[in-house]
């Protein structure tokens, strides 16, 4: 299939939000408080839209679907939803260094559906994040591994929802491959 095929085939925001089983409200806690950068809203983008691959259960979808999508309604920028796990044949085109189904990918096409750029799963300095605080847990063989894990885990998503600095990098992460 084409781009324009699948962006076609996505789910708008709304029924998205409404599909959504797992982070939902979390998400929509971030979207509610999130104001984009006003040094973006005067740009055009009306001839841009924006695939995202995406799953409900995923923190970082948690997080960076509510900045685009923020991002998405106060530029006029259309975008469409596809479930990962039921669209692996366009995932398996944009893997993550190669190997990785990592999520979200947002997918940035033009009117005529050629691709201008890809983003994601993570902005660079939250990728760094987390794998600075990988590098504190304990080999996986150990058996304080699985609640370490856990407890890394619980305090990245709690900054997820809640670190306003990471919110915005997330932004300039985004914008970044929009303006190309």
């Amino acid at each position: 299939m084409k781009l324009n095929e699948w962006f076609e085939k996505g789910m708008t925001i709304e029924q998205y939000v409404e599909s959504m089983k797992v982070n939902k409200e979390e998400m929509l806690g971030i979207y509610e408080n999130f104001t984009v950068d006003e040094a973006f809203l005067n740009m055009n983008f009306s001839n841009k839209r924006v695939i995202v691959l995406t799953e409900d259960w995923c923190g970082d979808a948690m997080l960076n679907n509510a900045i685009l999508m923020k991002i998405a309604s106060s530029i006029r920028l259309d975008m469409r939803f596809l479930a990962r796990d039921e669209n692996l044949e366009l995932m398996d085109q944009y893997l993550t260094n190669g190997t990785s189904r990592a999520i979200p990918i947002y997918i940035f096409i033009n009117e005529d559906g050629s691709e201008f750029g890809v983003w994601g799963p993570r902005a660079d300095k939250v990728q760094a994040l987390v794998e600075e605080g990988r590098l504190t847990l304990p080999d996986k063989e150990s058996a304080e591994f699985p609640e370490k894990q856990k407890e890394f885990y619980t305090n990245l998503m709690s900054l997820y929802r809640n670190d306003r600095d990471i919110w915005r990098e997330v932004e300039k992460s985004i914008m970044r491959v929009l303006n190309k």
